[in-house]
């Protein structure tokens, strides 16, 4: 049975896209070290991101942007995210496993496993591809904008990052319906 696990990286920072990354593994081409992506290093996830890429069968990764976000939620924009990733994948697996514990509204025989990105391997490989492509989009925001410290934060609400927002205002880039941009931006009207 092919399984097509499915993570996500990005649902609490403040700024840019949720990354939504879904991952079919070749049992023949084994990868060790495969872990929740948060348990690692970064050279660590990086590594194992070129590997993953080299010797899964098959492999997406999905952004959805913080205007999209702003519009539909963070939780529907995963859903999205997640359906446009089995989608794009289709008929080349036979069930979808997904971290956490909902499920996007499709007919896909699939099954939400809480922690799955410590349980099973095709998430934890979705994981390790979702957070790299996240964690690389901040480092280009950190060479646009340097003033705000994204190679720090990778966008999470810090004390840091909510004072460089309020010194150096809101970018385009940022979630404007999260509460600490929504709450500066109404000061700023």
């Amino acid at each position: 049975m092919l399984i097509l696990g499915i993570d996500e990286a990005g649902r609490g920072p403040l700024v840019g896209p949720v990354v939504v990354a879904g991952v079919i593994l070749d049992v023949k081409n084994k990868i060790k070290g495969l872990a929740d992506s948060k348990k690692l290093s970064s050279k660590r996830r990086e590594a194992l991101c070129v590997e993953i890429i080299e010797k899964a069968k098959a492999y997406s990764i999905i952004e959805v942007s913080a205007e999209e976000i702003d519009k539909m939620n963070i939780l529907q924009a995963t859903m999205y995210g997640m359906k446009k990733v089995a989608d794009s994948l289709l008929g080349q697996f036979d069930k979808v496993l997904v971290d956490g514990n909902r499920l996007p509204l499709w007919s896909y025989n699939s099954e939400a496993i809480i922690k799955g990105d410590t349980k099973i391997a095709e998430i934890s490989a979705a994981s390790i591809l979702a957070k790299v492509h996240r964690d690389n989009i901040c480092l280009e925001y950190a060479k646009q904008f340097p003033e705000y410290g994204f190679d720090k934060h990778k966008g999470y609400p810090t004390k840091e990052h909510i004072e460089k927002i309020s010194e150096f205002g809101v970018l385009e880039i940022y979630r404007k319906t999260y509460k600490p941009i929504a709450e500066l931006l109404k000061r700023k009207i």
